[in-house]
């Protein structure tokens, strides 16, 4: 995988991705590049006792043991007709990595966050395994949710309100902070979250596009550091993604005084350096909302 993060995985900001499309089942699903570490053959598997069903096993990989969860069980479908011509997709996230076992890896496609939709109320079945459908010439691809994937297997990487109240409610009121953040759950937890702490005007957008226009529309105001004294931002988001959304502003001569946290599962050492090049004041990895509340009340204006 080393070879292919070369090229456009070097280069922030240009609110694009590569996806990595393969089969489960009858469905064509999508994984972001910057998740993979490596894609193998099935390694033999440690059966796990009295594990969650979606949890096929262990695999030992070099010095590592890892955890294989099998998604044509995840998203109901039969078993595999070929087990032997499986692969596994390491994955890292959360800070945890992770084989997901698949079917019919495909090559990897180039895509525009704007070549990416919501699905809509409609398809909730989608709605809850995905985080986006991708438009493509021949074919839609799902963007699997698969932070979800792993914390609906092992809540304790989620997100959870109890975890701030070590930190104890103080005045933080008065700070105003704009969130980015397409997925409507973790919008609710970090709600939740921070208001626990005391931050109470949060103003949500669903993807980095809603909350760009929105700053464009005020970055002209004289008042403007009275509008917003923070902003917080998800990575992997439809239609403007979030190091794009971070380059913008400190582009922008208005803008760039307001400090920029990335909140994202995606940050790990070896991609810290793209939010670091579009100029972001600090990055989180979800879940540690806790060291988020920190940060923010060292940054907030």
């Amino acid at each position: 995988m080393n070879d292919n993060k070369q090229g456009i995985l070097l280069e922030s900001g240009t609110n694009e991705l590569e996806v990595i499309v393969f089969q489960v089942g009858t469905g064509t699903f999508g994984i972001n590049v910057m998740k993979v570490r490596e894609i193998i053959q099935v390694l033999p598997l440690t059966a796990v006792p009295n594990s969650h069903p979606n949890i096929e096993g262990l695999i030992r990989l070099r010095d590592e043991v890892i955890t294989v969860i099998n998604l044509a069980k995840v998203l109901e479908f039969p078993p595999s007709e070929n087990p032997a011509e499986d692969k596994l997709i390491i994955a890292e996230l959360n800070k945890l990595k992770v084989a997901f076992r698949v079917q019919n890896v495909s090559r990897i496609h180039r895509i525009s966050w704007d070549q990416i939709e919501k699905p809509d109320e409609l398809a909730q079945n989608i709605q809850s395994t995905s985080t986006g459908v991708i438009k493509m010439d021949d074919q839609m691809v799902l963007l699997l949710d698969f932070e979800k994937i792993v914390v609906e297997i092992n809540p304790e990487k989620g997100i959870t309100v109890d975890q701030v109240k070590q930190l104890g409610h103080r005045e933080r009121s008065n700070k105003k902070i704009m969130i980015a953040e397409d997925s409507a759950v973790l919008r609710k937890l970090i709600s939740d979250t921070l208001v626990e702490a005391g931050y109470d005007q949060i103003k949500f957008f669903d993807n980095g596009l809603a909350l760009w226009n929105h700053l464009d529309e005020i970055k002209d105001h004289e008042d403007l550091t009275s509008s917003v004294q923070l902003i917080v931002t998800d990575l992997e988001m439809p239609k403007m993604d979030g190091l794009h959304l971070t380059k913008r502003i400190k582009e922008n001569d208005n803008l760039k005084q307001i400090p920029v946290v990335i909140f994202s599962s995606l940050i790990t050492e070896d991609l810290f350096y793209k939010g670091k090049s579009v100029g972001a004041d600090a990055q989180i990895s979800k879940p540690e909302i806790v060291k988020l509340i920190e940060v923010i009340d060292l940054l907030a204006l």
